[in-house]
């Protein structure tokens, strides 16, 4: 009977220390969370209805038992109860992880090829040498670097994330609430503005193509020697018309060829047959003695042009093409340069105009600043006419600018336009 109970008391013993070697070598790593709130509740259940077992206060720590669904299981001093994720931040304590967990971690996390861990080790590099990161898709966050681990929170494509380190692939990171870890390749880096996209966005395509100044010396100073006399574009009479001067308006002549002489007048240059300039100024009657030019709103007093008749109608049909895009020498219905869009409008009201914006500006009559109505075209330039808009009313125009902004709304009253105004038409 003795023998029997011996036998008895070492099969129990044998059962008990086998069973505590297994359990010493299979306990997981202890996970404890930390309050990132002032006040939370922990619950009996988990849900926010269950009953309040007893109120935690920020930075105060929990061990985390386990997690279901948007709840983890928790422990606090002598109570277990529930407390809802996103009001804890969770970190691993890694203590006696079994080696087949260990196995499983790095199998997850190895690379596919050295050239890949080559890759890798430039990107956890390139991660160190930045702050912050933006994610790159949807995804959720992982209590330990590794696939299968538990979930903590879900972040958001686009979200901003501190980085905190970086190990075979992973990457702890801090949201603004939560701790957790993340794959590398969901995260990207920041975009940088670009510099000088505002300055690059006042010139448009025209005006980028046509602005060359003159670089030659000054010869003379000569004077308008007829009643009206065309500056022109090239050395031609079949070129573009830039601006019409009057009687002993004064230019200034950079070159004499072929009967032409190349002249600037205030921020224009062109050219006007050399028969019709002079030396010195005529003598005129006191109303002709102040000279005029059509071109510039500085000296362009034009008046007793009549109102437009469709001036208010073909500002209504421009606006509904604020949006469209720009592009260079398009005349619509889908995009647009400067010149191609304002042809395009009037031609929606029966008014064919020139194709460039410098021809524009013999379309019409002259209007002056100052008279300016809904319809009429503004023009604009450095060197010469090289871009056109539609008047619509309170110092703003709608026009094609350039390929970033499109059709588009501009004030008149400040800024390139404001410093760069040429004259106007009315196009009736």
């Amino acid at each position: 009977m003795k023998s029997k109970k011996n036998i008895r008391n070492i099969t129990v013993l044998t059962v008990l220390s086998i069973s505590t070697m297994f359990f010493i070598n299979t306990s997981f790593a202890a996970n404890i969370g930390k309050v990132n709130v002032e006040t939370v509740n922990l619950r009996e259940t988990a849900d926010k209805e269950g009953n309040v077992l007893k109120q935690l206060s920020i930075n105060e720590e929990v061990e985390v038992i386990e997690k279901t669904g948007d709840w983890y299981n928790v422990k606090s001093g002598d109570t277990k109860g529930y407390i809802r994720q996103d009001l804890l931040t969770v970190e691993e304590k890694q203590e006696n992880a079994t080696e087949e967990a260990k196995q499983e971690e790095s199998d997850s996390n190895e690379p596919a090829s050295e050239e890949n861990k080559e890759e890798q080790k430039n990107i956890e590099s390139s991660v160190q040498d930045e702050k912050t990161k933006i994610v790159a898709e949807n995804t959720k966050l992982k209590i330990v670097p590794a696939i299968n681990a538990t979930d903590i929170v879900e972040v958001k494509q686009g979200d901003e994330v501190e980085i905190i380190e970086s190990i075979n692939g992973w990457i702890c990171v801090q949201t603004e609430t939560t701790k957790g870890w993340i794959r590398i390749e969901k995260l990207k880096s920041k975009e940088q503005p670009k510099e000088n996209e505002k300055e690059q966005e006042e010139q448009t395509e025209d005006q980028k193509e046509e602005e060359k100044p003159v670089q030659e010396t000054k010869i003379k100073t000569a004077y308008i020697s007829s009643q009206t006399v065309n500056l022109r574009k090239e050395a031609n009479t079949s070129s573009d018309v830039l601006a019409k001067l009057s009687l002993n308006t004064a230019v200034d002549v950079y070159g004499e060829e072929d009967g032409w002489s190349k002249v600037k007048y205030g921020a224009m240059e062109g050219y006007i047959s050399s028969s019709l300039l002079s030396d010195t100024k005529k003598e005129t009657s006191r109303a002709a003695e102040t000279p005029r030019a059509t071109s510039t709103s500085s000296e362009e007093k034009t008046t007793g042009a009549a109102p437009s008749a469709i001036g208010g109608t073909v500002v209504e049909t421009a606006m509904n093409y604020i949006g469209s895009s720009y592009k260079y020498g398009a005349s619509g219905p889908n995009s647009f340069d400067c010149s191609g869009f304002t042809s395009y409008i009037y031609g929606q009201h029966g008014v064919s105009l020139n194709r460039t914006a410098a021809g524009q500006y013999s379309n019409g009559v002259a209007v002056s600043r100052d008279e300016l109505q809904p319809g009429d075209l503004v023009m604009f330039g450095k060197s010469g006419i090289n871009h056109v808009g539609i008047y619509i009313g309170g110092g703003q125009i709608v026009h094609a600018a350039n390929p970033s902004r499109g059709v588009t709304t501009d004030t008149i009253n400040s800024g390139y336009y404001n410093n760069n105004y040429v004259g106007a038409r009315r196009v009736n």
